[in-house]
C-alpha cells in the first residue's frame, strides 16, 4: 500500500471575476515523488502553486498538510524586497521565533557559499540571475520535506540549471516543477500533473511521454463529440489529414533546419581562425552582418578577446554562456548598440531589427491587450498585411475575452507571449531575442519555433533553453567566460559534441553545496559520441518504416469503416471499439513518425 502524500489538494475550486480557474484540481505528493505541473499559460499552474503553499485560500476544496512536514515554494517571480540583505532574506525561511538567525548561522553560511553571494549585499542590488539563486537557497536552506518550484529556471545560465538539476536529482523530498525547459522536465520529472480546463490529469511515466499521453486524451475526447454530432466520418478523415499534413509539415522544418546547419558548418572555419571574407556576399543582398576581431574590455576584465563572425540572412544564431560571460555585450556589439574597444562591424544597410528583452519593458500593465497589439484600432498591420487584432491574438493562443483584460492581470507567460505578438507584428529582417521561452509553456513554445522557422530574416537568440536551441539555431556561439567567443556549426548538442572534453570554465555556482541537499558532484564533460547509432537504434530506426506503413493502412481500414453512416445504428459496441482505437492509432502513428525522424536526424549528424 502507497504512503499516503505529506501534501495533499482535494477538488480545490478557484475563479477569477466570472471566470473558473480551477474546477475541482485535485493531486497529492509524497516524500521521494518528482512531478510536473503542465499546463497552457494562463490555465493556473502558478495559482495552484500558491494554494498548495498555503498562501492563496481558494473558493472551496481541502489543502492537508501532514502534521510536521515542512513545505517550501518558489514563486515564479519572488519577492527579495522583504528582507534587506541576503543572509537577512535566506535566514527568513529558517522560521527563528527570536529573529537573530543571520550570516553566522551555518546553514546561512553555507548557502551563502553554495551561491556565492555576498550575505550583506542589499536585495535590491541583485541582478536577475543573483535574484534567483537567492530564492532557490531560501526555499531550499531548511531542508524541506516538499518543494514547489515555479519556474526555477528562469534568469539562470546554463551551468547554474546543471547545478540545480543534480541538486534536485539527489533531494531526500517530494517536489513538483513548474518550467518552460522541456530537458529540465524531462531530465527531473517521474511523473506529470496535466492542469487542463480547471481540472488535475496525471501521467505516471516521465515528461517525454507526455505529448504523446494527451494528445491521445485530446483525440479521444474529440471522438467523443464527434459521436454526438453523428458526423464522425467527416471529422475523422480531417482528423487524419490534420495529423499527418502537422507531421510532414515538421519533417520539412527539421529538413530545413538540417540544411542550414549544413550551409552554416561549410561556412565557420576551423576554430581559432577568422571566417570568410565577405565577397560577393554583400553585392547579392545576403550578408546581415560581419565582425572582424571585435574585442571588450571593463576596466582590468577583457569581456571579449579577438572574435570575427561572418551572419547570412536567414541564419539563426544562439548565444550561450555563463551570467556575466558577455552574452549582452557581444550582442550589443554586432547590433550596433555598443563599439568595440578593437576590429569592425559590418552590417547590411537594409538591416531593420527588432529586439524582444526579458524585461517586458514595452508592455504597460494598465492597458488592455486589444490596446498594446493595436491601441485603438480594429486592425494590426503584420509584416504589412492588415489583420484583425481578434484574429493576431488567436494565432498567439490568447481567448477572445481576453482583448478587453488589462496586461496588468495577465500570467508571466501570457504577458511574454503578448510581448512577441506584438513585437512580430512590427516590420523587420533581424529579430533578436534575449531569454524568449522565460515563462512560456510548451504550446507557445512550438507557436515560437514554427514562426523563427518561418521568419525569412535573421535571428539571434540569447537563451539557456538547451531543448529550445537544439530545435532552432543554424549555430551557436560560446561564450565560456574567460573572455572566449567560438562558433559552431548546429545547437547545444551538437556544441557539446564539438567542444570535445576539456576542462571546464568555472561555473557561478560551485559544485558544492550546503549539506542539506547533498548534490551529486559536477558532471564531467562529455565524452565524444559514437559516428553510428548502436545497435538498439540502428534496429530501431530500421522497423520504424513498417510500423509506419502498417499503422497508415490500419488508419485507412478503420477510417473506411466508420465511413459508413449506418454503423452505429447498426453494432453501436464495433462502433465505440473502432473509433476508440483509430483514435489510438492515430497517437501510435504520430509517435512512431516523431522517433523516426529524431533517429534519421541523429544518424545524419553522426555520419556527417
Amino acid at each position: 500500500m502507497a504512503a499516503p502524500p505529506l501534501l495533499a489538494l482535494r477538488d480545490i475550486r478557484y475563479s477569477l471575476a466570472d471566470q473558473a480557474v480551477l474546477d475541482g484540481a485535485s493531486f497529492g505528493v509524497g516524500r521521494g515523488e518528482r512531478l510536473c505541473l503542465v499546463g497552457r499559460n494562463g490555465a493556473g499552474k502558478s495559482t495552484l502553486m500558491r494554494i498548495a503553499a498555503g498562501l492563496l485560500a481558494p473558493d472551496g476544496g481541502e489543502r492537508f498538510v501532514q502534521p510536521g512536514a515542512r513545505v517550501a515554494c518558489l514563486a515564479q517571480e519572488p519577492d527579495l524586497r522583504i528582507a534587506p540583505t541576503v543572509a537577512a532574506y535566506l535566514a527568513g525561511s529558517l522560521g527563528d521565533a527570536h529573529g537573530t538567525v543571520g550570516a553566522d548561522d551555518y546553514r546561512v553560511a553555507q548557502w551563502l557559499e553554495t551561491i556565492r553571494l555576498d550575505g550583506a549585499r542589499d536585495t535590491a542590488s541583485l541582478s536577475g540571475g543573483e535574484g534567483r539563486r537567492a530564492a532557490i537557497a531560501r526555499a531550499l536552506i531548511d531542508d524541506p520535506d516538499i518543494l514547489l518550484l515555479d519556474e526555477p529556471t528562469n534568469h539562470l545560465d546554463l551551468p547554474t540549471i546543471e547545478w540545480l538539476e543534480q541538486t534536485l536529482e539527489a533531494w531526500r523530498g517530494g517536489f513538483v516543477l513548474i518550467s518552460h525547459d522541456r530537458r529540465f522536465l524531462t531530465n527531473l520529472a517521474r511523473a506529470v500533473l496535466w492542469l487542463d480546463r480547471g481540472i488535475i490529469r496525471r501521467l505516471d511515466e516521465g515528461y517525454d511521454r507526455f505529448d504523446a499521453w494527451s494528445e491521445d486524451i485530446l483525440a479521444r475526447e474529440a471522438v467523443e463529440r464527434q459521436k454526438l454530432d453523428r458526423l464522425i466520418e467527416t471529422e475523422t478523415a480531417w482528423s487524419v489529414t490534420s495529423i499527418r499534413a502537422r507531421r510532414t509539415r515538421n519533417e520539412g522544418r527539421m529538413r530545413r533546419l538540417r540544411e542550414l546547419r549544413e550551409t552554416r558548418r561549410s561556412q565557420i572555419g576551423q576554430t581559432g581562425r577568422v571566417v570568410m571574407e565577405a565577397g560577393a556576399a554583400t553585392a547579392s543582398g545576403t550578408l546581415a552582418i560581419e565582425a572582424k576581431g571585435i574585442t571588450k574590455r571593463y576596466g582590468e576584465r577583457t569581456i571579449l578577446k579577438p572574435f570575427s563572425t561572418r551572419i547570412l540572412r536567414g541564419d539563426r544564431v544562439g548565444i550561450i554562456g555563463p551570467n556575466g560571460a558577455g552574452k549582452t555585450t557581444l550582442l550589443s556589439m554586432l547590433i550596433g548598440e555598443l563599439e568595440p574597444d578593437a576590429g569592425s562591424v559590418r552590417r547590411s544597410p537594409t538591416l531593420q531589427p527588432v529586439v524582444i528583452d526579458q524585461r517586458r519593458a514595452a508592455l504597460d500593465p494598465s492597458r488592455t491587450v486589444w490596446e498594446t497589439l493595436a491601441d485603438r484600432n480594429d486592425h494590426i498591420l503584420v509584416q504589412g498585411q492588415p489583420k484583425h487584432v481578434v484574429g493576431y491574438m488567436r494565432q498567439f493562443l490568447f481567448r477572445d475575452e481576453q482583448a478587453r483584460q488589462p496586461v496588468g492581470v495577465l500570467s508571466g507567460g501570457e504577458r511574454n507571449r503578448l510581448l512577441l505578438a506584438k513585437a512580430l507584428a512590427a516590420p523587420s529582417n533581424l529579430l533578436v531575442l534575449d531569454e524568449p521561452t522565460n515563462d512560456l509553456d510548451a504550446d507557445t513554445l512550438d507557436l515560437l519555433q514554427e514562426t523563427l522557422a518561418d521568419y525569412d530574416g535573421t535571428v539571434l537568440l540569447v537563451s539557456h533553453d538547451r531543448d529550445f536551441l537544439d530545435r532552432v539555431v543554424t549555430s551557436t556561439i560560446a561564450l565560456e567566460g574567460d573572455g572566449s567567443a567560438i562558433e559552431y556549426a548546429g545547437g547545444y548538442s551538437d556544441y557539446l559534441l564539438q567542444r570535445g572534453p576539456r576542462p571546464a570554465a568555472p561555473a557561478v555556482v560551485p559544485a558544492s553545496t550546503a549539506a542539506t541537499a547533498a548534490p551529486k558532484p559536477p558532471r564531467a564533460a562529455p565524452e565524444r559520441k559514437p559516428r553510428k547509432l548502436n545497435s538498439k537504434q540502428q534496429r530501431q530506426l530500421d522497423a520504424l518504416p513498417r510500423t509506419i506503413d502498417a499503422l497508415q493502412a490500419e488508419i485507412a481500414a478503420l477510417s473506411g469503416a466508420l465511413a459508413d453512416p449506418d454503423l452505429y445504428r447498426r453494432d453501436a459496441a464495433a462502433f465505440a471499439a473502432k473509433t476508440a482505437r483509430l483514435a489510438a492509432a492515430q497517437a501510435e502513428l504520430d509517435t512512431a513518425e516523431h522517433e523516426w525522424l529524431e533517429l534519421e536526424m541523429l544518424r545524419e549528424e553522426l555520419a556527417g
